[in-house]
């Protein structure tokens, strides 16, 4: 196949499409994508690989999952192979100008006469002789294409296909599957990126750009999750169903699979077709953690199903004409290895999305479903569902392969644990062949003790097969201390504890037995001694509900600790650096009827609380400092050069100054140390720019140099803002100031305010601009609209005056644009003229020099008019959070490009 009718028809200086060149062949079976492409018209690009290119077909209204559909599919040229991962806006006046998703992507094989997904030659050979005959028959293994199609040439011309679906399980006559018009990749619809979104290039298909280089571990042992007594929710956190089933590390080596329980067994003869379904995957090397379960004709794990189905722990004479055959199936839940990239230390969100793109399902690999956020709520369809329970997990939690962590967290509806059997006890009646029950133990400082007995829960298949696993281990000791009181009547036969059963109950007794438990099915996964009596730990002593990083909250809690720990001077350790703190006992806001007096000690405890929120918006900006040494009442002076010696972990970005006529140095504010240090500088307030020096993701065609003279940082990426902001400030007195004095805060004031944002945001959806609401911790509101880093400074601050004008016209008897303050009395200023390089505003999270410490603080809209500034102070902020989390927290991720807005006015 050849792409020289792709080269031919684009302009690779003009178009973000990817160039031709060979790439390497991947291992695994061949693979698909279908691209929705909103080009002069809408139409899917469905592209199958082979012959080293995409072979492409326009299928002008998409892929039907009804049988009797027959869509049109227009052969067109083909593609390179990398242009399956493309995604994006191509640009006005080239070839097929227009927005670019991946709707859907996986794997495929022909599948006339039989499958090729071990072999890609022979897939190739028979997809090329299926070419030239003109029918191609291929299943499909995507997220949303599933089964058998077929592409047949038609008589009126050797590009005019059609694209039907063979009748099999996955076909659907009543759902348009086409209703889903979202990514599988970055989650954007075409509609989203016409308004300007910006798809993350480190989410893109095939490709995994996170993680370290790093060679395949040839073994690791499954990271382990803490009980809690509760569930609880919280949009740090991510909450997945909890399966009844065997845990398996999967690792995948050039076509070879291995997968192994937690004890280091190795299962794979066991799941055979687990193993054949992850073998065809298109990576040389990968390790994914999951579970193993059987479903039920409910479609639901069944433990005892998957005992009967695994062949594990069958013995001759054990099976019955009765042993149910089950849909075994592997929920892969985590990747901690990808083609050369260790991703452990990565955050698991970024994981999941590697896991989800890198594992297309099949009939036996389903997708681990799983919900942000909303823990209640999810627990109680588990519970409906009658599934064991869910698990927590912190959004950027770590993978600590072997450990048991607080950054996951078990969450059962039904009690049950594994325990160790210690013997049996003689049965009676129909069990006069086998026993009555088996005693159960856990170790509790390497001593077994005794947990009750389980005689519920057998059938006469699982009596036979537990029967014949435990007589081997018989013994003439007891392996607990003493016989039990409750088996000293009893005739019992003891074992040696090396078999573990699983056990469902009611709860624990007084007596620390198990009350109505219920034998489940014997497990191999698990080594004897490691079973202990589990007690799940209280899950407000565990969580910090809205704590956006679990190290970055640990960090910020010692340092508080710290902190609270030193009356006037002392030091503080922190990201292994250790500096002095002083004057902690110092008055910086005085006292009041209403409040005591705020310290600089309280200060500092305050920036260490909100670290963790705070950071993110802090992070690769030039700051500007606002230094009160002696408080609020003693003066204070900006600072936005540092000229002395810097602490170690203090990073700074050299640029040019047109006022120092030469390159200095500004402060950046990257980690905790930075932040607390700042603060004992006396550095109040917080005024970071509006653009940054990192360039990732979207301006990775700007300049990083900043110094020299004032061009270069004219064309750098700090002349490139992030927002457009727009500085409500009332000029609406209360009366009571005094001459020549700003307005204070007064509740007609803010409400007026409070009107405008409201109109301005309405102002602003109608141009499709995403908009952000903060208090000013003064009087006034601040609304940043985020936008993908095109457009200067110049520019931005243009565009923020068109809308101001716009506003303006609409509410003349409101608002005000008026550089003379005389002009503005009575009336809400906007203020156009913070769009400029150097300039800044307060940071969110940032305490402001007024009585009372008030703090800048992001609102939902819905909260305006109701909510006053002064309800956000040094005191309440923290709750705030543990209430809502961070409101900004996606700012950067919702851009948008100004191009439309622009373009509308004429600019």
């Amino acid at each position: 196949m050849t792409l020289e009718r792709y080269e031919e028809k684009r302009d690779f200086s003009g178009t973000n499409e990817p160039a031709p060149h060979v790439l390497e062949q991947q291992p695994g079976a061949l693979t698909f994508v279908v691209q929705k492409h909103a080009a002069s018209r809408l139409h899917y690009d469905f592209r199958l690989e082979f012959g080293g290119a995409l072979k492409s077909w326009a299928v002008p209204k998409g892929p039907s999952t009804d049988n009797a559909e027959k869509r049109l599919a227009v052969l067109v040229e083909d593609h390179p192979l990398d242009y399956a991962s493309f995604e994006g806006v191509i640009g006005d006046g080239n070839y097929g100008a227009g927005q670019v998703i991946v709707w859907d992507m996986g794997i495929y094989s022909p599948d006339e006469g039989g499958f090729s997904w071990h072999d890609r030659e022979e897939a190739e050979r028979r997809m090329l002789a299926g070419l030239d005959a003109g029918k191609l028959s291929f299943t499909l293994r995507g997220h949303k294409l599933r089964g058998s199609w077929t592409l047949v040439r038609t008589t009126r011309g050797p590009n005019e296909w059609l694209l039907i679906k063979h009748k099999d399980a996955h076909t659907d006559t009543e759902r348009d599957i086409l209703d889903d018009g979202t990514s599988v990749v970055c989650g954007l619809t075409l509609e989203q990126l016409k308004s300007g979104r910006l798809p993350d290039p480190s989410l893109a298909a095939g490709v995994v750009s996170f993680g370290r280089p790093a060679r395949m571990p040839r073994a690791l042992k499954p990271m382990l999750a803490h009980a809690v007594d509760g569930v609880f929710s919280s949009p740090g956190w991510l909450f997945e169903p909890k399966l009844d089933g065997f845990r398996a590390l999967a690792f995948l080596r050039d076509g070879n699979v291995r997968l192994i329980s937690r004890t280091g067994k190795d299962m794979t003869k066991n799941f055979k077709g687990i193993a054949d379904d992850l073998s065809v995957l298109p990576h040389r090397e990968m390790v994914i953690d999951g579970e193993i379960v059987a479903l039920g004709d409910d479609g639901l794990p069944d433990f005892v199903l998957l005992q009967n189905n695994a062949g594990m722990y069958k013995v001759p004479g054990a099976e019955s004409a009765s042993v149910k055959a089950a849909t075994i199936a592997y929920y892969p839940f985590d990747v901690l290895y990808l083609d050369g990239r260790d991703l452990r230390q990565a955050p698991l969100q970024q994981r999941k999305h590697a896991l989800r793109l890198a594992v297309p399902p099949s009939e036996r690999i389903r997708s681990m479903e799983y919900v942000e956020g909303e823990g209640e709520a999810f627990f109680r369809v588990a519970e409906q569902l009658g599934l064991e329970g869910i698990v927590a997990k912190r959004r950027d939690s770590r993978y600590n392969a072997g450990e048991r962590s607080r950054d996951w967290l078990k969450i059962k509806q039904v009690l049950s644990q594994e325990f160790v059997i210690a013997g049996y006890t003689k049965g009676e009646g129909e069990r006069a062949e086998t026993f009555g029950a088996v005693a159960l133990g856990y170790y509790d400082g390497g001593t077994l003790t005794y947990a009750g007995r389980a005689g519920s829960g057998f059938t006469q298949q699982t009596l036979r097969s537990t029967l014949a696993a435990l007589e081997p281990l018989q013994t003439d000791t007891c392996p607990f201390p003493a016989v039990p009181a409750d088996l000293e009547s009893l005739q019992v036969t003891w074992v040696q504890p090396e078999r573990v059963a699983q056990v469902k109950f009611s709860q624990w007794t007084g007596d620390g037995v198990l009350r109505a438990p219920v034998f489940l099915g014997l497990r191999d996964d698990v080594q004897p001694r490691a079973i202990v009596r589990e007690t799940p730990e209280p899950v407000s002593s565990v969580v910090e509900e809205t704590a956006p990083a679990s190290h970055a909250y640990t960090e910020s809690r010692d340092v508080v600790e710290q902190l609270a720990r030193i009356r006037k001077n002392g030091h503080v350790e922190t990201g292994g650096q250790r500096f002095a703190v002083t004057n902690m006992d110092k008055v910086f806001w005085p006292e009041t009827e209403s409040r005591a007096a705020v310290t600089k000690g309280d200060m500092l405890r305050y920036y260490a609380q909100v670290a963790p929120y705070l950071l993110p918006h802090l992070r690769d900006r030039p700051l500007t400092m606002t230094r009160y040494p002696n408080g609020i009442d003693g003066g204070s002076f900006y600072q936005k050069r540092w000229e002395h010696d810097l602490p170690p972990f203090a990073e700074t970005v050299r640029l040019f100054s047109t006022a120092a006529e030469g390159d200095v140095d500004y402060l950046v504010v990257n980690n905790l140390a930075t932040l607390i240090w700042l603060a004992q500088l006396a550095d109040l307030e917080l005024h970071p720019w509006l653009s940054r020096t990192a360039i990732e993701p979207d301006a990775v065609h700007l300049r990083e140099s900043f110094t020299g003279s004032k061009e270069e940082l004219r064309q750098s990426v700090l002349n490139y803002p992030d927002f457009i902001v727009f500085d409500l400030d009332p000029y609406i007195y209360s009366g009571e100031e005094k001459a020549g004095e700003e307005p204070e805060l007064n509740r007609r004031a803010f409400a007026k305010g409070a009107e405008v944002a409201l109109s301005l945001k309405d102002l602003l959806d109608q141009l499709s601009l995403s908009s952000f609401l903060k208090t000013s911790g003064k009087t006034g509101l601040h609304i940043y609209v985020p936008i993908l880093r095109e457009y200067d400074y110049t520019v931005t601050r243009k565009a923020c005056e068109l809308i101001g004008r716009f506003l303006l016209r609409q509410r003349p008897r409101d608002l005000t644009m008026e550089w003379s303050v005389s002009k503005r009395a009575g009336k809400i200023f906007l203020d156009h003229n913070m769009n400029v390089m150097g300039k800044n505003m307060a940071s969110i999270y940032s305490l402001r020099p007024l009585q009372g410490a008030p703090v800048s603080v992001p609102l939902r809209w819905d909260e305006l008019p109701d909510v006053y500034p002064s309800d956000f102070n040094i005191d309440t902020v923290h709750q705030r959070l543990a209430d809502v989390g961070d409101l900004w927290s996606d700012i950067l991720e919702a851009k948008h490009d100004l191009r439309r807005l622009l373009e509308a006015a004429g600019e």
